[in-house]
């Protein structure tokens, strides 16, 4: 039934304008949630101010929750603009602190940005865009004078390789080239004092500018000696009683020039005549001449090799062996190949300077990797594993950096003493895994040995539960992949031990269900030979499903295989079905004479329900139970329909439906013998007696499914539709129609469950207008308007309406509180919250009184009291409550 429509409230009165309205451009009196919205966001492009906006944001909230989450979200964005400023000139502060300090640290630098960002600080803006501009130009500049000390200190070494080399070649040609080393000796301390004099060089790491002073001492001392033993070499040639120069081959040339004999000749000369005589040659021998050709080219094609695979020590090895093959061989190459081996020592002192310098930049950033590992949160720290691999994968680093460049002890001290100090976590983490794993190994020993006790116990059951075995052996999966962590090692070791105990707990469960497959698949055979009968044993069909069923329910089986089994069954049984189907469809395709007029009837029945109109659908009824009622012509066959079945192939096999002897359809039917009236009987009251039959048998005799009564009276089976009742509750009044074809049968049954939910429908639809049409006559006070006795239905008596009618006629007196709480008592609906002592009190009093009569009884005679009462609007949703619980009824 549905609502009666609730009485329209009154308006209320017209309040003043809200103070803010026409601050806010009319948002408080606008009648939409909508307009509100509108007018809030024009109100907002004018930029108020943040007091007004909070001002305006708690008045509106209370009104229009949507229309102030524009002034919430600016509100919000206020504040955070606000909070964006307060922390953009913290972390300003923070960076000019930092330009301002006459050392910047580049690790400073870095961790300002990176915590600014953390932070939420406005990077993007000014004026953190411009620090972060000036810091990073600051930190490059930095990095650029470190980058040039490790430039002038590879320069260095170049320098005094060059002096190095002049030193093998004569000594007219080092004094030669004496003007043009000099001056770039010059150049290289100017480019030094010009990185020291830079005015970011006390913020360069301490060990740049110690690199820088040694390579600078170096030098020098390298560039004095060289000058010194040019200038006593060219003091030597030209006095020859000045002191011969300490430098070996600048000493033998003067000696020969001298026409003394060199220190080789005088060691040939000590060691006998023999070695004397080649001794006093002049000019070189051409095999000599080759050979240091040859030596002087095989370790310059090791260097260059070295240099070009980058390989730091290598490259430095190869270095040093060409150093001491020009030491002996130097003064016997020719021009070319001095200015390859010139190139090539230049090449790999840039290539150990380079990988000595890369190598430390590796280390240096492992070394901040292995502390940051110490200086995480404690709500940030990793896991033991992974802080484990990240340990070792920093150590294989170093490693790899330690490789291809000299090492550095200061930085290994520093990420060594990280590493251990991070592996301590590592080390208290390995010990609770060593526990927990124990623990997980007794809770799977102990569950190998309870799976093995539940064996011994189900071998003693005899014929166990399959099911709740399958269960439990489930269950002992799962907790066996639940039981935690062990090693490798311990798991390789109980893996096969559980295997076999859950095995041997299993097999017989197997071997009963290897038993219920092969049962399962003769059933299915069994299935298909039923299927392919040409006559359908419903009888046999239903004990094989039985059969199934229990067989299913007694051993269970995987879910898939099961299926798999279970669809397999079904398939021949479903497809004898659905011949069955196809032919009961062919069959209603011929429809009778009487079908037609039930389809036709039908039909019209939907349509009247369509229209909505109560007459058309009683007489639409009407019209169908006359065509049900129906008889064929005389002498004309009455057709039997054999598609009276009503199971489709697509229904579950466990619920096969009735099936009606198949011989029936091929048979006429007999026409029933009129029985004799019985005019008198001797009546016999003995216990046990027999008591004759009034009516003749039914020659067709009864439907399959219908019962008895005592008297022998047919009655339709319990779960028949209404349509069916229907066609059997006229069997008394004549010879019973024929049956209906599927077709037909269905369609009327529709249509008449249709319009009994239609007729309902209209008329709790009328109850509800009629209950509206009487409180409305109520707060009129006015009779006339009072519904006819036909709107209020059969449960209002003529007495009844006669005390309402005059009720509503005499002016409005008296009090209906008790009359009320009365109707709620008897149409047992709720009663307000405010009204549930009053009623309680009441319930008490009719205990009292055991003479006066129920609620239930004397309700129309309170509704006459309610309605003589002054009409309120409580009270009319309190009476149209109980009418429409006691109308009802």
């Amino acid at each position: 039934m549905s609502d009666v429509p609730e009485t329209p409230q009154p308006q209320a009165k017209t309040s003043e304008p809200h103070p803010l309205d026409a601050v806010t451009g009319g948002a408080f009196s606008a009648a939409t949630s909508s307009e509100r919205a509108a007018r809030v966001r024009e109100w907002l492009a004018t930029q108020p101010t943040p007091e007004r906006l909070q001002e305006v944001f708690k008045e509106l909230s209370a009104r229009d929750k949507g229309a102030a989450r524009a002034v919430r979200e600016r509100l919000d964005e206020m504040r955070r603009a606000q909070a964006q400023e307060a922390i953009a000139a913290d972390w300003a502060a923070k960076a000019e602190a930092l330009l301002a300090a006459p050392r910047l640290n580049i690790a400073d630098a870095m961790a300002w940005q990176r915590d600014a960002a953390r932070a939420g600080a406005p990077l993007s803006r000014e004026p953190l865009s411009q620090l972060k501009t000036q810091l990073a130009e600051r930190v490059k500049t930095i990095e650029d004078l470190q980058h040039r000390v490790q430039v002038q200190r590879e320069a260095a070494v170049l320098l005094a390789q060059r002096i190095e080399v002049l030193s093998t070649k004569p000594w007219k040609d080092a004094q030669a080239a004496l003007a043009l080393l000099s001056a770039d000796v010059e150049r290289w301390q100017a480019q030094a004092q010009e990185l020291s004099g830079d005015a970011s060089w006390p913020s360069v790491e301490p060990r740049f500018p110690t690199q820088l002073d040694a390579s600078r001492s170096q030098l020098l001392v390298v560039w004095e000696a060289f000058q010194s033993a040019v200038q006593q070499t060219v003091a030597a040639a030209a006095d020859p009683q000045a002191a011969l120069p300490p430098v070996p081959v600048w000493a033998d040339e003067l000696r020969q020039a001298r026409g003394l004999p060199t220190e080789a000749e005088k060691a040939a000369t000590a060691r006998g005549p023999a070695a004397a005589v080649p001794a006093v040659r002049t000019k070189a021998d051409p095999a000599q001449l080759e050979a240091a050709q040859q030596a002087v080219g095989e370790a310059l094609a090791k260097l260059q090799e070295a240099t070009a695979q980058g390989q730091g020590k290598a490259s430095t090895g190869a270095a040093t062996a060409l150093r001491a093959v020009l030491k002996v061989h130097g003064k016997l190459i020719d021009g070319d190949l001095e200015q390859k081996v010139h190139a090539a020592l230049v090449a790999a002192g840039e290539l150990e300077g380079w990988q000595r310098w890369s190598a430390d930049q590796v280390r240096e950033e492992l070394v901040a990797k292995a502390e940051a590992l110490n200086q995480r949160p404690e709500g940030q720290a990793l896991g033991g594993r992974k802080l484990q691999e990240t340990l070792r994968q920093l150590r294989e680093q170093w490693k790899r950096a330690d490789q291809g460049a000299p090492a550095n002890h200061a930085l290994w001290k520093r990420f060594d003493e990280a590493c251990n100090q991070a592996h301590k976590a590592v080390e208290a983490w390995l010990e609770k895994v060593r526990a927990e794993s124990a623990q997980h190994r007794s809770q799977r020993q102990a569950l190998i040995d309870e799976v093995k006790a539940w064996a011994a116990q189900q071998d003693a059951l005899g014929t166990p539960d399959w099911k709740a075995a399958s269960r439990v052996l489930h269950q002992f999966g799962e907790r066996w992949r639940a039981s935690g962590h062990v090693s490798e090692k311990v798991f390789a070791e109980l893996q096969p031990l559980w295997k076999q105990a859950l095995s041997e707990a299993g097999a017989p469960l197997a071997a009963a269900q290897k038993a219920s497959l092969a049962q399962r698949h003769a059933m299915i055979e069994e299935a298909a030979v039923l299927g392919a009968a040409p006559q359908l044993r419903i009888d046999a069909v239903k004990a094989l499903q039985q059969r199934w069923q229990v067989e299913a329910q007694a051993v269970p089986l995987d879910r898939r295989q099961e299926q798999k089994l279970w669809d397999a069954f079904r398939k021949p049984i479903d497809d004898a079905f659905a011949r069955k189907s196809a032919a009961r469809e062919r069959e209603a395709g011929q429809l009778g004479e009487r079908d037609r007029a039930v389809l036709q009837a039908s039909k019209a029945l939907e349509a009247a329900n369509a229209a909505g109109d109560a007459q058309q659908i009683r007489t639409a009824m009407a019209a169908l139970e006359a065509a049900l009622r129906e008889q064929p012509a005389a002498g004309a066959p009455t057709e039997v329909p054999a598609a009276t079945e009503s199971a489709p192939a697509q229904q579950d096999q466990s619920e096969v439906a009735q099936e009606p002897a198949a011989e029936a359809a091929a048979k006429p039917s007999v026409p029933a013998a009129q029985p004799r009236a019985v005019v008198a009987v001797r009546g016999d009251d003995r216990p046990g007696a027999r008591k004759p039959a009034t009516e003749a048998p039914d020659p067709r005799g009864g439907r399959f499914g219908e019962r008895r009564d005592r008297d022998g009276q047919r009655k339709p089976r319990s779960d028949d539709s209404w349509g069916r009742a229907g066609r059997d509750r006229h069997a008394d009044a004549g010879p019973r129609a024929p049956r209906l074809g599927d077709t037909a049968f269905r369609a009327q049954r529709d249509a008449l469950d249709q319009a009994q939910v239609t007729l309902r429908k209209l008329a709790a639809q009328a109850h509800g207008e009629a209950l509206t049409q009487l409180v409305a006559a109520w707060k009129a006070r006015d009779a006339a308007q009072m519904p006819s006795a036909q709107e209020l239905g059969g449960r209002v008596t003529g007495t009844g309406r006669a005390a309402w009618t005059q009720a509503l006629s005499s002016p409005a007196a008296g009090d209906a509180s008790e009359a009320l709480l009365r109707l709620e008592i008897a149409a047992d609906v709720p009663t307000p919250a405010e009204q549930i002592a009053a009623r309680r009190a009441l319930q008490l009093q009719m205990l009292t009184r055991r003479n006066d009569p129920a609620p239930a009884q004397t309700w129309e005679q309170d509704a006459a009291r309610v309605l003589a009462a002054p009409a309120d609007e409580g009270q009319s949703r309190r009476l149209q409550n109980a009418l429409k619980a006691l109308m009802r009824r």
